[in-house]
């Protein structure tokens, strides 16, 4: 690849290939709808990051018994 050659990548959404320039606003997405489909992937946690949960449901529920 030459210095001129920006660099490509793909978008995570649909794999279009994004140039990772300035002037692509939404990378590494390559539009904002695909920017968007990821986001709600993340809300209704399709996208989730491995880990043990960080309360059980006793710990949740405890919470509110103090009040």
């Amino acid at each position: 690849m030459t210095a001129n050659t920006p660099t490509m990548v793909a978008c995570p959404t649909c794999r279009k290939p994004v140039a990772w320039i300035a002037a692509e606003t939404f990378k590494p997405f390559c539009s904002e709808r695909c920017k968007l489909i990821d986001l709600g992937d993340w809300a209704t946690e399709a996208h989730k990051i491995p880990g043990p949960p960080l309360l059980d449901e006793d710990d949740e529920n405890s919470e509110f018994d103090s009040y």
